[in-house]
């Protein structure tokens, strides 16, 4: 018997927070995530994927878990088994997008953006949901065609049916099931049914992993935090959540949670800058953290 020949790849999914937009650290052109070989001189796998993200972004690693393990026998494209180790890092807004680049994750998945003046949800009516409509029909038993009715459904919020933020992945697999994206093709890039930049190997399906986890994390866990300044107004973390959460959150109901949980304390300073009356200034308690098992920024319903 031959061994198989087993590699390890190290990928990134590095976020951030500007201007109410939420970012992900890419390579080559925004056409991968950061990653590289674990290599015999990495000392840990961490340290592996430090070293690559710094060698290929300039952009050292901040807050970073371990986010999910891929290994999929048709990973590679060059023979032999690939095990994908992903992480999820969250880092402070970069100052400059130029070098490394940072890309907007609507770019890649525009239907998660469900936020006023965004197109999703419009995205959905008029194109996913007409084509997913095909698809059911296709269905090759009426078993078969009930069993992906009730998936697109649940996916996209069909049916009267609530979307659901954390499902970031099933809905990109539903997609490329369906073969309404350009990675269910291969050979020659087809025509992609539906909007959407697409990246090199699954590296889309690991970013899609990446914004789920930090979608369901910050309602039960307060990592937004580590995507904010040392101050903030609660204006602004607000819409650092919003941007995450690809959808508009209560006002009142989310400032309640945010002061009731002791999640901030104000700095005593205020922000002219809002285009009204000065708003104060916050930061996080990190003490919280010691003091008690809390709740995160949960969701409140949306407006």
């Amino acid at each position: 018997m031959t061994a198989e020949r087993v590699g390890t790849e190290l990928v990134a999914v590095v976020t951030a927070v500007a201007d109410d937009r939420p970012l992900v650290l890419t390579a080559d052109e925004g056409q991968r995530l950061p990653s590289g070989p674990l290599r015999s001189e990495h000392r840990s796998l961490q340290a592996g994927l430090s070293a690559w993200v710094e060698q290929q972004t300039r952009h050292r690693l901040g807050y970073v878990e371990q986010l999910y393990t891929f290994a999929d026998p048709d990973r590679s494209a060059t023979g032999g088994r690939v095990v994908a180790v992903s992480y999820l890092g969250l880092t402070q807004a970069p100052t400059g997008r130029d070098e490394p680049e940072w890309r907007d994750w609507y770019s890649y998945f525009p239907w998660e953006d469900r936020r006023p003046g965004a197109t999703g949800p419009t995205l959905v009516k008029d194109v996913i949901e007409p084509l997913l409509d095909t698809w059911v029909a296709n269905a090759r038993s009426a078993a078969e065609r009930e069993r992906r009715e009730l998936r697109a459904a649940i996916c996209f919020g069909l049916a009267g049916r609530s979307w659901s933020p954390e499902l970031v992945l099933q809905r990109y697999e539903l997609l490329h099931e369906a073969a309404l994206i350009p990675e269910s093709h291969v050979g020659p890039a087809a025509d992609a049914l539906v909007p959407g930049q697409r990246m090199q190997g699954d590296h889309r399906r690991i970013l899609a992993t990446g914004i789920a986890r930090l979608r369901a994390k910050i309602q039960y866990h307060p990592v937004v935090f580590e995507l904010m300044p040392d101050s903030f107004t609660l204006g602004q973390l607000q819409l650092a959540v919003e941007a995450l959460a690809g959808q508009a959150l209560h006002k009142q109901n989310f400032r309640r949670l945010v002061t009731q949980q002791d999640l901030v304390e104000p700095t005593g300073e205020t922000e002219a800058d809002t285009g009204g009356r000065p708003a104060r200034l916050y930061r996080f308690r990190r003490a919280i953290l010691d003091e008690r098992t809390i709740a995160g920024t949960k969701l409140p319903q949306t407006r």
